[in-house]
């Protein structure tokens, strides 16, 4: 009989799908019964993988407006940067490092954007981790793509609806009104988001790391001795017995304390993790794209001066919508289907296949957009420019982040972390420089 081959030390590779239905673990109960559940969830009603999918659509609602809305707060400051530096005083290239009406010397506004960065930084990280809480590894990168919608849609959008409160209400409401809008976001939030960290301690994950031989059915004789399988988890898992949270309950602020779970243990983690090639790839790739964001953004009133800019943006949004979709539900299908003919096992490198259509269009639409205005090209050359690079956009967000998830999945709370830190280094020396 041919050995099974244990997969489990090379990082991303698992079976996605039972092709030769032999596999004693989770399946998902409807459409396509061969895929297996990773990770394999518990029988604990309140696992976030056991939600019910009304549970699970409200936890995406909450993420999506949380990610909504504090973007749109940190994105109001690109159409008012010239009536900002007339009444403030602030150079425009001081401007573009942050965001806020108040600031009238540069040590307010270092202080003020500290502060910014500490309570907005999250919804660079918490969403994704949401996200793999909630979803299974074959549905991940369809919510992945609602994130990076919300993220790079809510930097594009707000200086659309920005525009128009500037010209009827004033500059100083372009910042009021989104205060109002976070305010509102908090109360929702407050009621309806809930805790989705969940330690599974009685599941037994590993059946997923282990690669089927085509071979061993079929020398055996008998599929169900062919591979070293384990029977599913009973009801109670080892005698633990479960109750269902009351809504109460669920609005609780602070979970079960974890061990090990210090600050500081969490900063050395997220240094070391540097060194880790995908992880560091993981922060590099992001970042890339986000300086495409920054260059867009730098550049893109200067360019288009006033009547098109709002119209420009809104091309924006349209990129940003196709670029989800495309690395979303169409990036599930993919790995789906690459797992499939590589004998059910998926591999995290599956997911960077789509990166293939940015290698064309990212060089394009810059040589399109930089070149194209310095030789005064029609705008709706540049608008198609801004609209493939805010696709470009989308696809960064998207891919590099689930590339890391596929590959670290037991790690990609701090993990992230470490892909933030280059991600916003990359970020912040482009738009210094």
């Amino acid at each position: 009989m041919t050995p099974v081959v244990n997969k489990s030390a090379i990082p991303g590779t698992v079976t996605l799908v039972d092709v030769e239905h032999v596999l004693h673990t989770r399946h998902l109960s409807s459409g396509n019964g061969d895929i297996v559940l990773i990770p394999t969830p518990s029988h604990d009603p309140d696992d976030p993988l056991n939600w019910s999918r009304k549970r699970k659509l409200l936890s995406t609602v909450c993420v999506s407006v949380y990610t909504l809305f504090a973007g749109i707060a940190c994105s109001v400051v690109y159409s008012v940067l010239t009536p900002l530096s007339k009444e403030t005083g602030l150079s425009v290239s001081t401007l573009n490092e942050g965001t806020g009406p108040y600031a009238n010397t540069q040590g307010q506004w270092i202080a003020r954007n500290v502060i910014s960065g500490f309570f907005t930084a999250p919804i660079e990280a918490l969403p994704e981790i949401s996200v793999t809480d909630v979803y299974f590894t074959h549905e991940r990168g369809t919510y992945m793509g609602f994130y990076a919608f919300f993220l790079a849609g809510s930097n594009y959008f707000a200086p659309v609806i920005c525009g128009f409160i500037a010209e009827y209400q004033g500059w100083r409401w372009v910042f009021y009104w989104p205060s109002i809008f976070v305010g509102c976001a908090m109360i929702f939030l407050f009621f309806f988001m809930e805790e989705t960290n969940y330690v599974r301690e009685h599941v037994d994950d590993t059946i997923a790391n282990v690669r089927l031989s085509s071979s061993n059915s079929s020398q055996s004789g008998d599929p169900e001795k062919a591979v070293p399988v384990s029977d599913p988890p009973s009801q109670t898992e080892e005698g633990t017995i479960y109750t269902k949270k009351s809504y109460i309950q669920k609005l609780a602020l602070l979970g079960p304390r974890q061990k090990q779970n210090t600050m500081f243990r969490r900063l050395w983690q997220t240094i070391y993790y540097l060194s880790w090639p995908v992880i560091f790839y993981a922060g590099f790739s992001y970042g890339s794209y986000l300086v495409l964001f920054n260059i867009l953004n730098g550049t893109a009133s200067i360019i288009l001066g006033s009547a098109p800019y709002n119209f420009g943006y809104v091309a924006c949004c349209l990129g940003v919508a196709i670029g989800s979709i495309f690395t979303g539900r169409f990036s599930d299908w993919l790995t789906i289907k690459l797992a499939r003919r590589n004998g059910g096992v998926m591999e995290a490198e599956h997911r960077l296949w789509p990166f293939l259509a940015c290698l064309i269009l990212v060089p394009g639409s810059l040589l399109l957009w930089g070149v194209g205005a310095a030789h005064e090209v029609h705008w709706f050359g540049l608008i198609v420019a801004m609209c493939m690079l805010a696709f470009t956009n989308t696809c960064g967000i998207t891919l590099s982040v689930n590339y890391l998830v596929d590959s670290y999945r037991e790690l990609s709370g701090v993990a992230m972390a470490s892909v933030i830190l280059v991600r916003n280094t990359m970020s912040f020396a482009i738009g210094y420089g």
